[in-house]
């Protein structure tokens, strides 16, 4: 069963949501590495190497949530006429952007 979320009240699949924080956590991973890189005064280019995957990563999980929230959350607020929903969606994708 869908979870509601507060602030917003629209609903996330747990399934969708527990990947998304699996994503989350192997970037957490990957940003620490790249602090130990830094602390051990690795290689530069290989830091930069690392510094470049966690930030795909972060990308591919802004992309997913993006995804889910205009099939779900978007979807939902466009049936119920809600307005303000849909405009604090446009304004979180221009910070996103």
């Amino acid at each position: 069963m869908p979870q509601e979320t507060q602030g917003h009240g629209h609903h996330h699949d747990p399934l969708e949501k527990k990947k998304q924080l699996n994503r989350l956590s192997r970037a957490m991973g990957h940003l620490q590495h790249v602090k130990k890189m830094m602390e051990a005064d690795e290689d530069c280019a290989e830091v930069l190497i690392q510094l470049s995957a966690v930030e795909s990563a972060l990308h591919g999980l802004g992309k997913e949530i993006i995804n889910e929230h205009i099939t779900h959350c978007i979807a939902h607020a466009v049936e119920n006429h809600d307005e303000a929903a849909i405009e604090d969606f446009k304004k979180a994708i221009n910070r996103y952007l």
